[in-house]
């Protein structure tokens, strides 16, 4: 029989950094001093900074805030020992403030030319950590909107005969001055039904028609820059791919308003709010994946969301401000609901995002 002849590798005319380069997981090799030596594609991403920069630095140097991983590294290499963490909160000084949640791996490499090195696998956690996180948000809005519609239901029929019996006793009253207040009464009862009706989601369902949603933003914008104080920076940011979009304009105006005012009266009399827009990729909202999502953010640089409201902040009700009704935070959402969407938000003293998410159906 004949020499069986070698089949050639699938990989072979493929070179070693490119397939790293083609992996989702980040990987980062360190030296001895926990300096970068490698780093591919998908950790340049999540820590943003490219590999010319971060070659030869400390790896903590290129966060924010290491919260103590410099002495867990130490250890793991000084005693070969291999290290795991679940959803571990990184903030790399490279990428605008903004967070990132990775499960991380921490291997020591023996036997490397120049001695012991360590392997470090990021695997983003940021993507299943929202899409449960907006799970949770979602049931619990679930029980919220239910019992909301209940309170309102039990709150309007009082509210009706309040002003059925304030239209009878105005007619029997001659007194203009004594009308006046049965008017004050009348008014203000249906300003109540105004705001249970918002509270209890029973207004118009969406009127959808082809929208340009820049030129949405810009009207609040305009709106927002109205009402804020000379002292107040307002900022754009818009994404120009974002495509023209089916939705209910004067809700979506009123959402993102809702959002814009939060923003202005936690930062007072001097900040800056950043009206921004993306076009987002096969995002997944509660069990349904989109293919093509609108990303509405409103940030601003006041003291953020207070730690013991953040779990019922879209309630009802619910308002970290004296004097507030606690409604505009639980509207955005309804209205959010109503498109298929979330609003969604994320909070640190000096950045706090508020995100309107807004499924795209392209119009014809």
């Amino acid at each position: 029989m004949g020499a069986e002849r070698a089949l050639p590798s699938p990989l072979a005319h493929f070179d070693p950094a490119d397939l790293l380069d083609a992996l989702a997981t980040g990987l980062v090799v360190l030296d001895r001093q926990l300096c970068v030596t490698y780093a591919n594609v998908a950790a340049q991403d999540l820590l943003g900074a490219g590999f010319a920069r971060a070659r030869g630095r400390p790896f903590v140097d290129l966060l924010a805030d290491s919260n103590g991983l410099e002495a867990v590294l130490r250890r793991a290499l000084e005693h070969s020992e291999a290290f795991a963490d679940r959803e571990l909160v990184l903030r790399p000084t490279g990428s605008l403030r903004e967070t990132r949640v990775v499960d991380l791996t921490v291997t020591p490499l023996e036997g490397t030319v120049t001695g012991s090195h360590l392997l470090l696998e990021l695997a983003d956690a940021t993507q299943r950590q929202r899409i449960s996180r907006e799970a949770d948000l979602l049931a619990r809005l679930d029980g919220s909107r239910m019992m909301t519609r209940q309170l309102a239901h039990e709150i309007r029929n009082p509210l009706g005969g309040l002003r059925g019996a304030a239209q009878l006793l105005e007619r029997e009253l001659a007194d203009p001055a004594q009308r006046e207040y049965t008017g004050v009464i009348i008014r203000e009862a249906d300003r109540l039904t105004a705001l249970v009706d918002s509270m209890s989601g029973t207004a118009r369902l969406p009127r959808k028609l082809r929208t340009n949603v820049h030129e949405l933003c810009d009207h609040v914008f305009t709106l927002v820059r109205g009402e804020a104080p000379a002292s107040v920076r307002l900022e754009r940011d818009y994404d120009p791919s974002l495509p023209d979009a089916n939705l209910d304009r004067d809700q979506v105006v009123q959402a993102l308003l809702n959002l814009a005012r939060n923003a202005l009266q936690a930062i007072g009399e001097r900040g800056r709010i950043v009206l921004r827009s993306r076009a987002l990729a096969g995002v997944t909202i509660g069990t349904v994946r989109h293919r093509l999502v609108a990303s509405l953010q409103v940030e601003d640089d006041g003291p953020g969301v207070p730690e013991e409201l953040r779990g019922s902040l879209f309630f009802p009700l619910v308002s970290g401000r004296a004097g507030g009704t606690g409604l505009g935070l639980a509207v955005a959402q309804e209205i959010a609901s109503r498109h298929g969407g979330l609003v969604e938000f994320d909070s640190a003293p000096g950045r706090t995002v508020f995100t309107l998410l807004l499924p795209i159906v392209e119009a014809a």
